[in-house]
């Protein structure tokens, strides 16, 4: 147990000092409300970063996932650049439906602004577009309000992304990403980061199946696809329902340096998150054709088993015709 305690405050100590040098660890002071006295607790926070900058309380993006934003130090930066990696190539459906949502959120609060979508041939041709119609009816937004860049390179696209970043005509900038590139260095993020903070707007970088790489961005969410629950009902959960998508997140690396793993459903109607505390593992749904399940099998009748075919699986002579007759001469 000692050596347990000793190993685990070494690792939060790294983890502090790697914070430290990438200039993304804040420290919390209590700041009295406007006319109570210094001592008066339960006042707001405030976050003061290498004791310059102080953030406000909405200079973060609420999940509404009270124990998600509390760990991530208030929720994700608005004016920052944040990283969301998948793992494995085919968690890239899953990375851009939890990238839509944080997108719905945002235009909660910047309505008609559009949102720039930044990637290369080979992202969109690997996982595709968002379906339009799907858009509206999951996130609440609009087709035209996301635009998509297409880069032939990934240089290309950085430096789109980084121009766009710096706009304020736009929401949000998305950024997409297939595995460890050379040029996606700290350099290069440090600049997209720059970027977004000198715009006051939100900067999402979105890997496919890379390393975890050191970069600027203070925050890295870990996103798969978690099994979706049962449909709930006025009676209870609908047996044989599929009910409202779900991520797995796992804070990979955040401002206050304290791990975490969450569940997230999706409300597609509400266009909010809802934390799912256990694990239901969800069942294919009956078939919409008849009302009546499929009538039990009759009696069960036993064949017996033929024999094994001949090498290269040709028949045997018992089986084909033609072995009957004999070979031609000659």
């Amino acid at each position: 147990m000692a050596m347990s305690a000793v190993a685990r405050d070494t690792v939060f100590a790294l983890r502090r000092q790697i914070a430290k040098i990438e200039g993304t660890l804040p420290e919390r002071l209590q700041a009295p409300a406007p006319g109570a006295p210094a001592d008066v607790t339960g006042s707001d926070m405030t976050i003061v970063r290498r004791g310059l900058a102080v953030a406000a309380a909405d200079a973060f993006l609420r999940t509404g996932i009270e124990r998600l934003d509390a760990a991530l130090g208030g929720g994700l930066p608005r004016a920052a650049l944040s990283e969301i990696h998948g793992l494995e190539t085919r968690d890239a459906g899953t990375v851009a439906g939890f990238a839509l949502s944080l997108v719905s959120l945002i235009l909660k609060e910047k309505q008609g602004l559009p949102i720039l979508w930044v990637g290369t041939a080979e992202i969109f041709h690997e996982a595709g577009f968002p379906y339009a119609r799907g858009l509206h009816a999951l996130f609440g937004i609009e087709p035209e309000q996301l635009l998509f860049s297409e880069a032939p390179k990934l240089l290309d696209a950085l430096w789109i992304a980084e121009e766009a970043a710096r706009m304020t005509a736009f929401a949000a900038v998305i950024l997409e990403v297939r595995g460890s590139p050379q040029r996606l260095d700290l350099t290069a993020t440090r600049r997209l980061h720059a970027r977004a903070q000198n715009a006051s707007r939100p900067l999402l970088l979105l890997r496919q199946a890379g390393e975890a790489d050191p970069t600027a961005a203070p925050v890295r969410l870990i996103v798969s696809a978690a099994p979706a629950a049962s449909r709930e009902t006025v009676a209870g959960p609908l047996a044989g329902s599929i009910g409202r998508p779900a991520f797995k997140v796992d804070i990979g690396k955040s401002r206050t340096a304290l791990p975490g793993q969450f569940t997230l459903e999706w409300n597609p109607n509400e266009h909010a998150f809802a934390e799912r505390t256990e694990n239901s593992v969800a069942v294919v749904p009956a078939s919409g054709r008849g009302t009546d399940p499929a009538p039990a099998s009759g009696a069960v009748l036993a064949f017996p088993a033929l024999a094994a075919p001949a090498s290269c699986d040709q028949p045997s002579r018992q089986q084909h015709p033609a072995h009957r007759s004999p070979r031609r001469a000659g």
